[in-house]
Parts: structure tokens; C-alpha cells; sequence
């Protein structure tokens, strides 16, 4: 009879850890953890003895209250953390593009597309806000917050 007690509160352990780690938040697993720890605790006053149940009870308490007491150390989630760091930039293409350099629109402009300055494509806006049609030639006449502005070259 001792081995069903045994098994329903290493269950209880066992689903209490997965809802601290896998699934966090008050959900099934919680639920069932406690009603597993509760189940334990009643099986032990109903078919074992009294003694047997405040026993279990004991321990279900216990077991909560260490692993209560370990989620919530600060230390214990640190080795669970992410310890790296993002050092990658996006968008750095045009840092290569400067005032009065020529390229193509790329894209439409509307007012923000595409444009390639020789090997080099970025991000880049109109500088009156209209819409420049793809393949027409531009320049750049100023760079606003890491993004240049260009104006269609008009061909005379």
C-alpha cells in the first residue's frame, strides 16, 4: 500500500518540476501536482492510518516548500539563463553610401525602397516624399538617421 503513496507523490514532484521548468504558469500540470500530493496525503489517512496520513502530509509539505524554496533563488534560474549576447548589426549596408554617390532606384520608392549604389543595396527615401519608379537613376543628397536620401537625376 506504501508504494501507492510513494508513487503519487514522486508524480506530484515529478508534474510540480515540469510546471516550474517546461510549462510555467498555473496550468494542468500544477493543478494535477497538487491534486496528486492531495491524493497521497488522503490515500494515507484512508486506507493506511492516521499516523501514515499526517506522515504523508509531512512530507508532501515539505516537498513543496524545498522546491518552492529553490524556484525561488535567484541563483537557481541563472544557470537556466542565456548568457550570450546579440554583437550583429543590421542594416550597415548603408554606411558604405555617401552624400553624392549615384546608383538606381532598385525598388519603387514610395517613399522608402531600395537603391544600389554599385555592389552596395540599402534602404533609402525619397527626399520630397513622392514616388520614384524602379531603374531610374538617383543621388544621394543627405543620409538622415543611418538611411540616405536620394533625388532622381534628371537626364538633360
Amino acid at each position: 500500500m506504501w508504494w501507492i503513496v510513494v508513487t503519487l507523490i514522486v508524480l506530484g514532484i515529478i508534474l510540480m518540476l515540469v510546471e516550474m521548468l517546461l510549462i510555467p504558469g498555473v496550468g494542468i500540470a500544477g493543478f494535477l501536482s497538487l491534486g496528486s500530493l492531495g491524493a497521497a496525503c488522503w490515500y494515507a489517512f484512508a486506507e493506511i492510518s492516521t499516523a501514515a496520513g499526517w506522515w504523508t502530509t509531512l512530507a508532501a509539505v515539505v516537498v513543496l516548500a524545498v522546491l518552492l524554496f529553490f524556484a525561488l533563488r535567484a541563483s537557481t534560474w541563472r544557470r537556466l539563463e542565456l548568457k550570450t549576447e546579440v554583437t550583429s548589426k543590421v542594416g550597415t549596408e548603408s554606411e558604405h553610401v555617401h552624400v553624392g554617390d549615384r546608383g538606381i532606384a532598385y525598388t519603387r520608392l514610395a517613399p522608402m525602397g531600395t537603391g544600389r549604389f554599385g555592389a552596395v543595396s540599402c534602404e533609402v527615401k525619397s527626399h520630397d516624399n513622392t514616388m520614384v519608379a524602379a531603374g531610374t537613376p538617383v543621388e544621394v543628397v543627405a543620409i538622415e538617421e543611418n538611411r540616405p536620401v536620394v533625388k532622381p537625376i534628371t537626364q538633360a
